[in-house]
């Protein structure tokens, strides 16, 4: 059984109703703002460590639309009281510890890895999981099923007999969510289908600089399962 922890990620971003922006163009990662990474700390085999949401305030367009808080459940009380992007990312560097250098993150599908390297950009700043690969669980879970049309997370869930813990499209739920497949895919794939860290992730300016031995990372993950009181 492959113990190694991994980090899931599930972002959630302002949207508007028919993907119209206030100023009337077409959504897309330059014009939307991440507002909430939902975290979830785990293991191959499907054993959630540590989960962690967390809200970042929008700069740019600072009121949230009635559609997005339908969509995600994120109200606009919500929002005003988080921080804004940089210190989020010195957030999750905190909570994550310090990664080893065989670390991985994942998301469902490659959206959130392109949104974070876009506010990243805008900010000037990005949350240290980007100096590692990062794996495309969609990709892998096609690759393992077999499935072409239905690959949405939904679906997958459908697919092993699960149905949906929590809010579809609030971050946190949706990265726990996502833990639950963990157990359904053949790892084997894995190192085929890593994207390594972008030009600009490798020369940005990150929130920290750590990097320690995998041994201390087991440990730091030993001991976030032990707060959650995992068996």
């Amino acid at each position: 059984m492959d113990e190694r922890p991994l980090l899931v990620v599930d972002l959630e971003a302002t949207c508007w109703e028919n993907r119209i922006t206030p100023a009337g163009e077409g959504q897309n990662t330059d014009n939307m703002e991440i507002i909430e990474f939902g975290c979830a700390l785990a293991n191959r085999n499907g054993e959630l460590l540590d989960s962690q949401s967390f809200l970042v305030q929008p700069a740019k367009n600072p009121q949230i639309s009635e559609f997005c808080t339908s969509l995600t459940s994120i109200r606009q009380s919500m929002i005003e009281a988080a921080p804004l992007f940089p210190e989020v990312c010195r957030m999750i560097d905190a909570w994550l510890g310090q990664p080893h250098e065989n670390f991985i993150w994942c998301s469902w599908g490659n959206y959130d890895r392109l949104h974070i390297q876009a506010d990243g950009e805008k900010n000037g700043v990005l949350p240290v999981i980007m100096k590692y690969p990062h794996l495309n669980l969609k990709r892998i879970w096609r690759r393992t099923t077999g499935q072409k049309r239905k690959n949405g997370m939904i679906h997958a869930l459908e697919y092993h007999g699960l149905t949906l813990e929590g809010h579809h499209h609030r971050g946190i739920d949706d990265a726990r969510n996502m833990v639950r497949l963990l157990p359904f895919m053949d790892w084997s794939l894995e190192g085929e289908l890593l994207t390594l860290p972008s030009a600009f992730s490798l020369r940005g300016s990150f929130a920290s600089d750590r990097i320690v031995s995998g041994e201390d990372m087991d440990s730091a993950s030993r001991e976030k399962a032990g707060k959650c009181n995992l068996r």
